[in-house]
């Protein structure tokens, strides 16, 4: 897909992953709507890609409803959608979980992807196709003991992505997922001291948006794309599920 005159919407654009993918999509010749909670950051990332601003919470279903509709009253229609929002989990599920903030993970992390393509598809259909990459992360592909909620969020959207792929295919829209290692941006903040002390490398949040680029230009559907430092970014290759063995194969 050739992305000059194409028009975006990146969820979480006012700073990290979000505003490096704004940057990256404005220089390949898309037209972006920013969307932040953040709306002073979210003006000035707007600004730096001559684009648009919305503030929206991705945890509610009406605000992506609203955000879409607004991408087509503003620039004239919708092709591309990065779903990228998301918060760390930052509790557990024994004495240190908090059910205030498992609802805000969950929200922004899940129902956010879940409702940013709801309210896209009837817009993207009505250009024909278009293409949503989702932001997960290597926490979707792994074990993450200390953060197990914001693993499950992300894990979540990977699944989404392998089921979407398929099942959007026919309607001429891909649904893809990228999975950042430790990236820069802000969800890393509350443990950037110890990544340090670990010698644990930071990604540049360039290196995601150039993935995320990359799986918009592409014509891949149903894939999650792992980003880590030192490996050029790829589709995981995931096994097949084994199927129910025979009478024959069963051990004596």
């Amino acid at each position: 897909m050739g992305l000059e005159g194409k028009i975006a919407v990146v969820t979480g654009g006012a700073s990290g992953l979000g505003r490096a993918t704004c940057l990256a999509l404005a220089e390949a010749g898309t037209r972006v709507l920013v969307a932040d909670v953040d709306a002073e950051g979210g003006r000035a990332v707007a600004a730096e890609v001559e684009g648009e601003f919305v503030r929206a919470d991705a945890s509610r279903l009406e605000e992506n409803v609203a955000l879409m509709a607004a991408a087509v009253e503003r620039l004239g229609g919708l092709d591309l959608v990065h779903l990228n929002a998301g918060v760390a989990g930052l509790c557990g599920v024994d004495e240190s979980f908090d059910p205030e903030r498992y609802r805000q993970v969950i929200g922004v992390n899940l129902d956010g992807v879940v409702f940013g393509t709801h309210a896209a598809l009837p817009h993207l259909a009505e250009r024909g196709g278009g293409a949503i990459v989702a932001t997960a992360s290597l926490a979707g592909l792994t074990g993450v003991p200390f953060d197990p909620l914001y693993a499950a969020t992300k894990h979540a959207v990977v699944g989404l992505a392998r089921s979407l792929g398929p099942a959007l295919a026919p309607r001429g829209i891909r649904f893809n997922a990228v999975c950042p290692g430790f990236a820069e941006s802000r969800i890393i903040d509350p443990i950037r001291e110890v990544l340090a002390e670990q010698g644990v490398p930071i990604i540049p949040a360039e290196a995601v948006a150039d993935t995320v680029v990359r799986l918009f230009a592409g014509d891949m559907t149903g894939e999650c794309w792992f980003v880590q430092a030192g490996r050029e970014p790829e589709p995981l290759r995931f096994r097949n599920v084994p199927g129910p063995r025979s009478a024959e194969e069963e051990p004596t």
